[in-house]
């Protein structure tokens, strides 16, 4: 097997940063070793959305190198909740919580990893067992000042918000865990820096081991921000191949080059290509784009279906309200379960952005019944039953 180009494509596509160099992990991952890889997720929501397609396609990659691949459901870190990029506490979850929103985590994550080859763990099954000297010596290797000194843990304390003493100890944790399995690589985005480097701490410090930060890049969101599981703008695994097909032609056009190479695996060659070829029609590229996303999730003839739904109701003018869900008490509940989020449901409402069989709505308290069409935004088309 030539492993020349699959390293070189662990390297190089969606990497932000390599740490502590870039040079050094591509002659470990020329050596042959096989080495201990893992990614972790806090399973704080119920969904996962395509920027985890980022490092979760880095996680299937080094699987496919024959490594030792850990996929690491962080059940005990989710009782804490990682701030990394928060300026104000998460809400403490209960065990219960966590269980349920790990239920579907995996399910979700098999859209674009073989677990076949890739184990799963949770971090409850050696952090619970942690005494509370062993909670001290670990915390012994890093200092109060690293934590505070980040932006948005600085900024917290600058408004005089409130910061749990054991949000401190987030990135001791999460360092024990690449600790515990012997890491040599950690996978993450930037937010997870600081907390990997924890690990590479650990290492060093208890074990005289040099290991490796593998940062990822951001995917944008549909509102041109981060993709984010609090802001709404997120292209989730779960969605339905029409919602996701829409939501894909729904982004800049400057975005087009950003997801093909984050949230899809076309080759890199095939992408310039694509984009030479329609730099003068952004609409083409994107259904191309879009076709790609809902083919390797779901399959191409779903992709098909997406793309004739998308062209008969949104380019021909000829709205087709084929999605049909279940009312709700209010227009705001029922428009909810269909984005996934009452804060933005709320606020199209309020913007004026949601018809009402026709007319524009502004009360999210309005009445729905069985028959009525709702338009949200321009590409939405819902009819209740």
């Amino acid at each position: 097997m030539d492993r020349t180009e699959p390293i070189n494509t662990i390297l190089e596509r969606g990497v932000a940063n390599v740490i502590p160099d870039k040079s050094s992990f591509k002659k470990l991952l020329e050596s042959g070793k096989k080495l201990n890889v893992y990614l972790g997720i806090d399973p704080t929501a119920t969904q996962i959305h395509i920027g985890h397609a980022v490092p979760l396609r880095k996680l299937q990659a080094f699987s496919e190198l024959g490594h030792n691949v850990t996929f690491l459901i962080g059940n005990f870190t989710a009782l804490i909740g990682d701030t990394s990029d928060k300026d104000s506490e998460r809400p403490i979850l209960t065990k219960e919580e966590i269980q349920k929103n790990f239920e579907t985590y995996q399910r979700q994550a098999e859209k674009i990893v073989d677990f076949s080859n890739i184990t799963v763990k949770k971090n409850s099954d050696w952090l619970s067992k942690l005494t509370f000297e062993d909670i001290v010596k670990l915390a012994q290797n890093f200092s109060v000042g690293e934590f505070v000194g980040r932006e948005l843990i600085k900024n917290r304390l600058q408004e005089g918000k409130p910061v749990r003493l054991d949000e401190t100890l987030y990135p001791v944790m999460q360092g024990y865990d690449s600790f515990y399995m012997d890491t040599d690589i950690q996978i993450g985005g930037a937010d997870q820096t600081f907390n990997m480097q924890a690990g590479r701490t650990l290492q060093k410090n208890l074990r005289s081991k040099q290991s490796y930060v593998l940062v990822t890049d951001y995917l944008t969101g549909t509102d041109g921000r981060k993709m984010s599981k609090s802001w709404g703008n997120a292209i989730w695994l779960s969605d339905e191949p029409r919602e996701m097909f829409g939501k894909v032609m729904s982004i800049n056009d400057e975005l087009v080059e950003e997801y093909f190479v984050l949230a899809t695996n076309t080759p890199v060659d095939e992408i310039s290509k694509i984009l030479s070829d329609y730099k003068d029609d952004p609409m083409t590229a994107k259904k191309i784009l879009a076709h790609r996303l809902v083919s390797e999730l779901y399959s191409e003839k779903f992709a098909d279906g997406a793309k004739e739904h998308f062209e008969k109701t949104f380019q021909e003018g000829e709205p087709e309200f084929a999605e049909e869900i279940a009312l709700k008490n209010n227009l705001l509940d029922t428009i909810s379960q269909v984005l996934k989020s009452r804060s933005q449901a709320k606020r199209l409402i309020m913007q004026g952005a949601v018809d009402l069989n026709a007319d524009v709505t502004k009360d999210p308290s309005s009445k729905v019944k069985s028959g009525d069409k709702i338009k949200i935004g321009k590409k939405q088309f819902i009819k209740l039953i």
